[in-house]
């Protein structure tokens, strides 16, 4: 899949910021160069989530005027799922301490990313080594209790 989206870059106190038309999110760098090289990255992992996802891109329109006095940029990201750095559900699994099953629940519920291509189930490795990062606590949370019980 090939996106084409534009950006404004613009000045905002010591960052570049680099905002998309027709998209929600954007991003920003240290100066014009590094704020577009990042906002390719921000597009190419929002085209990855479509991609995996299955949702249909949404159009997006060229020939955009300035909304911020900034440049208006054109990136363009090819992506495909193949390119996508993955572990399967069994080795996600096994790095977090959980079954299988428990690895496509977490993916339902938004706590992992991944995708299911034919039988098998891919998991993106910056989701497992988020969650690596947070390291939950296991089990299910506690409810809090009424300050005072009746």
């Amino acid at each position: 899949m090939f996106v084409l989206a534009e950006f404004e870059l613009f000045e905002d106190e010591d960052m570049v910021l680099a905002l998309p038309f027709e998209l929600e999110g954007g991003t920003e760098g240290y100066d014009f160069q590094d704020a577009a090289a990042m906002a390719a990255d921000w597009l190419r992992a929002e085209a990855e989530h479509w991609l995996m996802s299955g949702t249909e891109p949404p159009k997006l329109g060229l020939s955009h005027a300035s909304r911020h006095g900034g440049q208006v940029v054109i990136i363009g990201v090819s992506v495909s799922l193949e390119a996508i750095d993955t572990v399967t559900a069994s080795e996600a699994a096994e790095l977090l301490g959980v079954s299988r099953p428990r690895i496509t629940q977490m993916i339902k519920a938004g706590r992992l990313e991944g995708y299911t291509k034919g039988h098998a189930t891919f998991v993106t490795r910056a989701s497992v080594e988020a969650r690596l990062v947070e390291r939950p606590r296991p089990g299910r949370p506690r409810r809090r209790q009424a300050a005072t019980e009746g």
